[in-house]
């Protein structure tokens, strides 16, 4: 049980760090969006187009990017919607098996299933030709747009990372239904953390 816990705090540090990324991605999505208002506004006095579909759409993979990268984060510290009439009375380990069943049976072929289906979209986003070559990749039809692949390709990175947090959380609840008592004080203390965020 050790390593198995080795490797999901090995998979929490990076859901962190997902989420840490993501708040300095919101800083600068919030610049880069004033900035388009701005320029939009002053374009108009002035009778020039300040801004560029470029920008627009730079703006809108960014949002894209913090919500792909924000799922494994969430899953992490409980912030999920969830209706606790009966569960938040219940003991630690009867949650742990809740929240173990739901994982499993639930989350993880969830994940599993939404990779699939998406690696072949993403790969002919990438230009994959039938004959399994490579040609031009997608590109936005806009003038001036961006390329499609590169954004496409995070709906892969949001399903792998939540099914790494998944496993990760998992083992957690394992650990805490086998009476490992440092582990629910931890996922108790995310939780108690995620709330004081609220």
């Amino acid at each position: 049980m050790r390593s198995l816990l080795k490797l999901a705090h090995g998979v929490d540090r990076i859901s962190e760090f997902l989420g840490k990324i993501s708040i300095y991605l919101i800083i600068a999505l919030l610049a880069i969006g004033f900035y388009n208002v701005v320029v939009r506004y002053v374009g108009r006095f002035i009778g020039q187009n300040l801004s560029s579909n470029r920008l627009i759409e730079i703006q809108w993979y960014m949002y894209s990017v913090i919500f792909f990268l924000v799922f494994a984060y969430n899953l992490k510290h409980d912030v999920n919607v969830r209706v606790d009439i009966l569960y938040s009375k219940w003991s630690p380990k009867r949650k742990a098996w809740v929240d173990l069943l739901g994982t499993l049976l639930i989350l993880i072929p969830f994940c599993i299933i939404g990779i699939w289906f998406t690696v072949n979209p993403v790969l002919l986003s990438w230009g994959r030709l039938p004959d399994g070559s490579f040609g031009a990749w997608e590109m936005s039809p806009d003038p001036d747009g961006l390329p499609r692949a590169p954004i496409k390709s995070f709906i892969l990175v949001a399903f792998a990372t939540l099914l790494a947090q998944a496993i990760a959380q998992a083992i957690k609840y394992l650990a805490v239904i086998t009476g490992h008592a440092e582990v629910e004080a931890e996922l108790q203390a995310e939780l108690t953390g995620a709330k004081a965020v609220e």
